[in-house]
């Protein structure tokens, strides 16, 4: 009796997860639904705090470490990566370090509080040989792909001339000392992320906050936005709070067509998302009307966006693990882009709305 040989499949990339904060328990959950990936262990500034997370969250009990310190996590040997949710003010300390010990590093966004931090973060992943990405989960969906192809057809969508997007949910970012941005850095990562997305990552040469930023007691933003201008003649605009309805919207506008989305952070459904896309309308006779229509785009995916985003980080780092290969730099490229022009929003914003060069972009 033979039997036909199984090809060995390649060992799980180990994760661990530092830190139990509310957006952990997403990614803990991705981290059980993507293929290639396993969760090894769990740091919390108390073992007992790591061992309710471990529970809460199904994770199983056979096999995870759990520490009582952040540290001990990333001193962990059976840990290849590590997924960092901590409050922006720790993501340099805990990054670079992790980095130093040889670990691959997920981070929580926003990365930093501003562009330098970024680069020590970067630095220290380059000098370790360790890949880097940041956690925007919606760039990992597959309907930004078909969105994608269809914002480059010119005949669509036609050159971009004005991206206005509009993101806004209920969630507070508010003490200084752990996420000094507040809103910009939380929703409108978000915002800056995408317009940079729109317009296949080319910085725009100025922005210009927008006037009468909202703040709390502690001069943490709760509400602010931007325009953005480039040398072609583009212009982008946004605004983001923690103080008006749940809203996730953008809105793209061409030369020949326009492309809406209503939930482009989190789409309203795990295994399906759709999007709009409007192009060549006219006006009927005597102008009674207009069309055609949008016409509406629906795509599915077999696992939420957060679960693809940790099977392709995990297919970066086993590259890099088994096969000898380098850290991809398309995710940090991203990464420091998104970051460079929100400093340039929180500049213009802390001097009262002037216009602000964009940095250049470190090549």
């Amino acid at each position: 009796m033979s039997s036909a040989a199984v090809p060995d499949q390649p060992r799980p990339v180990r994760f661990g997860i530092m830190g139990c904060a509310a957006i952990a328990r997403k990614v803990a959950r991705a981290m059980l639904l993507a293929p290639g990936a396993a969760v090894a262990a769990v740091g919390s500034r108390s073992e007992d705090k790591a061992r309710l997370f471990a529970a809460d969250n199904g994770l199983p009990a056979e096999g995870l470490r759990l520490h009582g310190s952040y540290e001990a996590l990333i001193d962990d040997p059976g840990v290849d990566a590590v997924y960092v949710p901590l409050p922006t003010s720790l993501h340099v300390r805990w990054a670079t370090a992790a980095a130093a010990r040889g670990k691959h590093v997920l981070l929580e966004k926003p990365t930093a509080l501003c562009a330098a931090d970024l680069d020590a973060i970067l630095a220290a992943c380059d000098a370790a040989g360790v890949q880097f990405m940041d956690s925007t989960m919606w760039m990992h969906h597959p309907r930004t792909a078909k969105m994608r192809d269809l914002v480059d057809d010119k005949n669509t969508i036609g050159d971009i001339k004005v991206t206005v997007l509009l993101s806004r949910r209920r969630r507070f970012r508010v003490k200084p000392d752990l996420d000094a941005l507040g809103a910009l850095g939380d929703v409108g990562w978000y915002c800056i992320h995408a317009i940079l997305w729109a317009v296949d990552y080319e910085l725009p040469k100025t922005v210009i906050a927008k006037r009468d930023p909202v703040k709390n007691p502690a001069s943490v933003l709760l509400a602010c936005g931007a325009t953005m201008h480039w040398a072609d003649g583009k212009i982008a605009t946004f605004h983001c709070s923690f103080l008006t309805n749940l809203t996730m919207d953008i809105t793209l506008l061409g030369t020949n067509g326009s492309l809406n989305v209503t939930d482009f952070v989190i789409p309203y459904e795990e295994n399906s998302a759709e999007f709009s896309v409007s192009s060549k309308p006219s006006f009927a006779k005597l102008s009674l009307g207009w069309g055609p229509p949008p016409s509406k785009h629906v795509v599915a995916t077999a696992l939420p966006q957060e679960a693809l985003m940790v099977q392709e980080f995990s297919r970066l780092v086993r590259n890099i693990r088994d096969a000898g290969g380098k850290p991809e730099g398309r995710w940090p490229a991203i990464t420091r882009k998104t970051q460079v022009v929100l400093d340039a929003v929180k500049a213009s914003i802390d001097k009262g709305s002037e216009p602000v060069e964009v940095g250049i972009f470190r090549g």
